[in-house]
């Protein structure tokens, strides 16, 4: 065995398993088959990620893992979606507690927080900790980030769940290994990484040992047959997508005619130009079906204040609010109380289940796109019956933002698909270890893949 091999073989004992072995039997039987068993993996793992995609059930799994380690768990999780998690305990038999500080947290059991409230509970008090949206670490400031690194480096069961990442995202990946105490960032890019023109990419000679690190500490898939099992229940409806142009008499200041957008100044220049025509257009779409629920994602302060003032079943959540105050619009806007919802994706784009909506426009568009995939997983996500139409309201000048977007999109998706691609293999071995496999799905049998037929 070369040294870099022995390098690699001691980083890979630092990932190996550190929790309790649980039986099948006491996995709750209304999650199904591929559930039961990544909540059985992370357990036995002690600190692991969940990367699956929007409405695979995520909510439940993490509720069960904090179940099954018999530790008493703080769950971090994103604004609304705290009380969501209290309800989703409640369907599957499992209590939560919403807190908002140490001494409303029970001395057992589960207690779930925002993120904005970790400074009021101690750490130390909890066996168990859940990063539930995990990638929200990425907007956070490094000083935040890092303690929240820091403070749970003694937990002894650690889960970070989020959407399936590209394995060239340094940032997501390194946040997740540093947190879960696998592997530092430096030694990470090190290992597996070198920086050239391209930016950071895979060594060629380290693309194999990478997968196989990753799949020992992070399950990656974006449905269920990934890892071998059946995707009964987990078609996605069709999604519709349609850019509607909006005519504008803009252009660039101290210039005759509009030209191609440079850079951000342009961005905002346009957007803020342009404002009540993209608005006038957005309402008309709305206003033209009364009967439907609606979630506008805007940008602008102005563009959701003057879009609320043209609908009057709207509510409109923004950032000078109280905490309190958005959880309260969220949740009437996910009961129905509201039909139409108006807000930011840095506020509401995260974690939300609003499958009753099926429509939703943009008026306007940044360049981030994981802004934009989560934005849409709202609504288009597993459990939606019906067929999502989203639209992207722009000018013509703002064209170039929504082709970089599209961009975006068609690496995001072929980045990720490689990801799952190349650790399936590694993962079905890890589900396998122990006899990790169960057979059952939400308590009914579920036919054995071919490649475990046999086994």
């Amino acid at each position: 065995m070369s040294e870099y091999e022995r390098f690699l073989t001691s980083k890979r004992r630092v990932v190996g398993a550190s929790g309790r072995t649980i039986d099948p039997s006491a996995v709750n039987l209304r999650l199904f088959g591929f559930q039961r068993d990544l909540v059985r993996w992370a357990v036995r793992k002690g600190r692991s990620a969940l990367f699956c995609d929007t409405g695979m059930g995520k909510t439940a799994m993490q509720l069960e893992w904090a179940r099954l380690t018999g530790e008493r768990t703080l769950i971090l999780a994103p604004l609304a979606v705290a009380r969501q998690t209290v309800a989703e305990g409640q369907k599957f038999g499992i209590p939560v507690t919403y807190a908002r500080s140490q001494d409303q947290s029970p001395p057992v059991g589960i207690t779930i927080a925002n993120y904005e409230m970790l400074g009021h509970f101690d750490p130390a008090a909890f066996g168990a900790v859940v990063l539930d949206e995990s990638s929200i670490l990425k907007n956070f400031e490094g000083k935040v980030r890092s303690a929240l690194i820091r403070v749970w480096r003694d937990t002894p069961y650690r889960l970070a769940c989020t959407a399936t990442p590209a394995p060239n995202d340094i940032a997501e990946l390194a946040n997740h290994a540093e947190f879960l105490g696998v592997m530092s960032r430096s030694d990470m890019l090190a290992s597996f990484f070198v920086h050239d023109d391209q930016g950071w990419r895979l060594k060629g000679h380290a693309r194999t040992p990478f997968y196989r690190w990753l799949a020992s500490w992070g399950m990656s898939l974006k449905r269920p047959s990934d890892l071998g099992y059946s995707d009964d229940g987990y078609a996605l409806p069709p999604l519709e997508i349609t850019a509607v142009l909006v005519p504008t008499d803009y252009r660039p200041r101290d210039q005759l005619f509009a030209t191609t957008l440079k850079g951000i100044g342009d961005r905002s220049a346009v957007r803020r130009d342009t404002l009540t025509e993209r608005v006038k257009a957005a309402a008309d779409l709305i206003l033209g079906e009364p009967g439907e629920p609606w979630i506008a994602w805007v940008g602008l302060n102005d563009e959701g204040r003057a879009l609320a003032s043209l609908i009057p079943d709207a509510v409109l959540v923004e950032g000078q609010q109280s905490p309190d105050e958005k959880a309260d619009a969220l949740e009437r806007f996910a009961r129905g109380d509201v039909r139409v919802l108006i807000t930011k994706a840095s506020i509401a784009g995260l974690g939300l289940n609003l499958q009753h909506c099926a429509r939703m426009a943009f008026v306007g568009l940044s360049d981030s796109y994981e802004a934009y995939y989560q934005a849409i997983r709202r609504c288009w996500r597993y459990g939606q019956a019906r067929q999502v139409h989203a639209y992207i309201v722009l000018t013509e000048p703002e064209e170039a933002i929504y082709a970089n977007v599209c961009r975006k999109q068609r690496e995001a998706e072929s980045t990720q698909a490689e990801l799952v691609r190349h650790v399936r293999e590694f993962e079905r071995v890890e589900i396998r270890a122990d006899g990790e496999r169960d057979t059952y799905a939400a308590g009914a049998p579920m036919a054995l893949p071919s490649w475990l037929k046999g086994a």
